[in-house]
């Protein structure tokens, strides 16, 4: 038994809750898990797992080993990766998982110039407007808009986005600038929608957070589709303020009521916790923080705007 492994896979255990999953991040078969964690406790003399048919326990003994090993792994990993960086330069591809839009209108331009440092990395970009299974598919960093809810992940803001309320100067020159909330139900809404389930849309009145169900002859699950929708005429819409950032700076395209503004959200890069995070990942990740820093960074945030429709 290789010890470092051991431990290793008994942290990944206790933030994973399951063998099979810590199996499949390490790329070994599940008994070979339970193996692992079965001589590790023998070397020990101590219990550190209660396994039954559902659910895997960690024992009080197991707890106070996994804070000491959890700090023992990191160190290890960061002395390997400063060694490591001294011997060699980047290589290899990393998968990246971003929403379809984002990535094309925010990611992907920000490529040409990180593939010119690191010549020996190659990108790999997954879209999908679901939350993948970044351990499952072999995603190296996610880029994740909203409150983050997964706990096995480490998560690095990038920054924070407003949601606003836009539609075409077009649709409102015939339909009238709404400028109330209730004035939004004789307007034709631009839904998101999952399946039929239409997600409402959130409003700063005063200090409470409102929500609004909105109404309209065009619903969908993507993005892309919403930006097309605003700039065709169809309707109001609220979405990221990323999403329509260049059509508002040209006018193409109109904010409404931005004293209802919801609280902004915020945009994390994410990746699986507990693993030496390859050189590789590690330059991406500083690279996009840099490149969100940037007087010319991409647009997140509405109050960069100086005309908007009242």
């Amino acid at each position: 038994m290789d010890r470092l492994d051991a431990i290793r896979l008994f942290v990944r255990l206790v933030e994973c809750g399951s063998f099979s999953a810590v199996g499949r991040e390490a790329g070994i078969g599940q008994p070979a898990v339970s193996k692992q964690i079965v001589a590790l406790e023998r070397h020990l003399g101590a219990q550190l797992v209660l396994r039954t048919s559902r659910q895997v326990v960690i024992t009080e003994t197991g707890q106070t080993f996994y804070e000491s090993a959890k700090q023992l792994v990191d160190d290890f990993d960061a002395l390997e990766s400063s060694v490591g960086e001294r011997q060699q330069s980047p290589r290899g591809v990393i998968r990246i998982n971003t929403a379809p839009a984002h990535g094309r209108l925010w990611v992907t331009p920000l490529l040409p110039e990180f593939l010119r440092r690191y010549p020996d990395v190659a990108v790999e970009l997954s879209v999908s407007e679901r939350q993948v299974d970044m351990v499952g598919e072999g995603v190296d960093l996610a880029i994740r808009h909203g409150r983050l809810v997964d706990s096995s992940l480490t998560a690095r803001k990038l920054s924070e986005t407003d949601f606003i309320l836009a539609a075409s100067p077009g649709y409102l020159a015939a339909r009238g600038v709404p400028t109330r909330l209730a004035e939004l139900d004789r307007h034709a809404c631009i839904v998101f929608a999952k399946g039929r389930e239409r997600r409402p849309w959130s409003f700063k009145v005063g200090q409470e957070t409102v929500s609004y169900v909105p109404h309209g002859s065009v619903l969908t699950g993507d993005a892309e589709h919403i930006r097309a929708a605003v700039l065709c005429g169809l309707g109001v819409a609220q979405a990221p303020f990323w999403l329509l950032a260049n059509e508002i700076r040209s006018g193409e395209v109109q904010v409404l009521m931005p004293e209802l503004q919801p609280e902004r959200l915020p945009v994390h890069l994410v990746y699986p916790a507990g693993r030496r995070i390859p050189m590789r990942v590690r330059v991406f990740i500083d690279y996009l923080v840099e490149a969100f820093e940037r007087p010319e960074a991409p647009p997140l945030r509405a109050k960069k705007i100086r005309h908007v429709a009242s």
